[in-house]
């Protein structure tokens, strides 16, 4: 080791001897790392409690060669571009009295059920209960938007074919379209009092709730909410 090496090891050391010299010298204890364990293990719990199925969440231990100021208000947090769950990174910081932030990596294993094509679906195809195979396992590292109950899928159309065993997630489905183009349609028009209805042929494809456009006869281009049964709604 060369002497500034040497120089620069010293000076480190002198200063944690400094530190702790001092922190005895006024009665002041270290902070207890188990505590700062505890109170980031409950945030975790807290973050991960709307998730469905068994949590299990692993704080990885601090080295007990770091000193920190006792603390009377623990704040921990996720730090930006970190998730709750799966293998993470969580800050504890104090507040008072005096300021200091910490980090430390966790594990989160959520095991929960999940859903997957129970065989080959084709693009537009309506999900039916049987269309679904239920899955038991670890959901941590799966993508956003995986189907856990068959709610979000049934009576929704697959946007494109899949083969069996492929996970489902709610972006690759939607409700299927209760107007077609080129299907003959009622556009109800409705206002204060009054209704009325006019024959029109779509324009468009829409799901219920989506905006649909049609033409009349005389053609006019009418446009106005997608109902099941092939109506549109226009509300004045």
């Amino acid at each position: 080791m060369n002497h500034v090496a040497q120089s620069t090891f010293a000076a480190i050391g002198s200063l944690a001897i400094a530190g702790c010299a001092m922190a005895a010298d006024i009665g002041v204890t270290a902070q207890d790392h188990d505590k700062i364990k505890q109170v980031a293990t409950e945030f975790l719990r807290q973050t991960s409690i709307a998730q469905p199925g068994d949590v299990e969440i692993t704080v990885n231990a601090i080295d007990n060669r770091l000193i920190l100021a006792p603390c009377q208000a623990l704040v921990p947090f996720l730090p930006t571009g970190s998730k709750a769950w799966g293998k993470t990174t969580l800050g504890v910081k104090c507040t008072a009295p005096t300021s200091w932030t910490i980090y430390l990596r966790a594990n989160v294993q959520i095991t929960a059920e999940y859903y997957v094509a129970a065989h080959s679906l084709t693009k537009g195809q309506v999900i039916a209960i049987d269309d679904l195979s239920k899955i038991k396992g670890e959901i941590s590292n799966l993508p956003v938007g995986f189907i856990s109950n068959p709610d979000q899928a049934i009576g929704k159309a697959i946007q494109n074919s899949v083969s069996s065993g492929t996970l489902l997630r709610t972006d690759a489905l939607k409700s299927p379209a209760v107007v077609q183009q080129g299907q003959s349609v009622r556009v109800i028009s409705m206002g204060n009092g009054f209704q009325v209805t006019t024959d029109a042929q779509a324009m468009n494809n829409a799901s219920e709730g989506q905006i649909a456009k049609a033409r009349t006869a005389n053609g006019v281009t009418l446009s106005g909410i997608a109902k099941a049964g092939g109506i549109i709604e226009i509300s004045n």
